[in-house]
């Protein structure tokens, strides 16, 4: 009898540590799938969104490469053309 309270306050801290874990999925099969459906569509529209972000900002640094292109070698011409002028 003197192990009584310790077996039933390890039964009290099962039954807390139990509680806190996941349980069962408790959706029916169709439910389930609607479910799942819905948070595909979800993470399709998040890669979309990203995948544009991505190209527009891909687009911008080909803009920018153009441009730092095109000025060099605009100040590459512009001294050979100064140097024929004198």
């Amino acid at each position: 009898m003197a192990r009584g309270n310790q077996r039933d306050k390890a039964r009290e801290k099962n039954l807390k540590d139990q509680s806190g874990q996941k349980k069962k999925n408790t959706q029916s099969g169709t439910e389930f799938a609607k479910t799942k459906e819905q948070q595909a569509a979800i993470m399709r529209q998040k890669q979309d969104e990203g995948m544009s972000r991505n190209w527009s900002i891909r687009l911008e640094l080909v803009k920018v490469d153009m441009l730092i292109s095109f000025l060099a070698n605009a100040k590459k011409q512009t001294p050979a053309a100064e140097g024929s002028k004198k």
